[in-house]
């Protein structure tokens, strides 16, 4: 029986930053992206000490299977927050086994004691397993998304 672990990353684990961007690289089939320019040891340290920062791992039998990574926003409108999960992924082998599930379930933790008052995420067409997870957990909205080029 493999033992699993859910963990939020901090400063000083840039060697599980690093297996976690793994993870994102093969399930998304998007290596480029995910660990064609690695980012500093210094960049990883500072990004990870910041508390609007979250990033969660699944450990299995001291391999890196699933990572989740998020975002909390403060609010204008109200004083609130919302926490934005902006990448979440699990290696084929350990799928459906209900790793995303309890990387979310972490991640409502943290933002219950953070004081946030609803988690999102976005869902690509198309990508079933996904919509069925985010679905069984929560409402649905259909929204467009656009990206702004800089």
């Amino acid at each position: 029986m493999q033992s699993m672990n859910i963990r939020r990353l901090g400063p000083n684990d840039e060697i599980a930053f690093r297996k976690m961007n793994d993870v994102f690289a093969r399930a998304f089939g998007d290596p480029d992206t995910y660990t064609g320019e690695p980012p500093t040891a210094g960049y990883i340290a500072n990004l990870l000490s910041m508390d609007h920062v979250i990033a969660l791992i699944c450990v299995e039998d001291d391999q890196v299977v699933g990572g989740l990574v998020a975002y909390e926003l403060q609010k204008f409108e109200r004083q609130r927050r919302e926490i934005y999960i902006y990448d979440l992924a699990v290696d084929e082998p350990h799928r459906r086994r209900g790793i995303a599930t309890s990387l979310i379930e972490q991640l409502r933790k943290i933002a219950r004691d953070r004081g946030a008052w609803v988690i999102y995420v976005q869902a690509d067409y198309g990508d079933d397993p996904a919509v069925a997870l985010y679905t069984k957990m929560g409402s649905r909205e259909d929204v467009m998304h656009f990206d702004i080029p800089v």
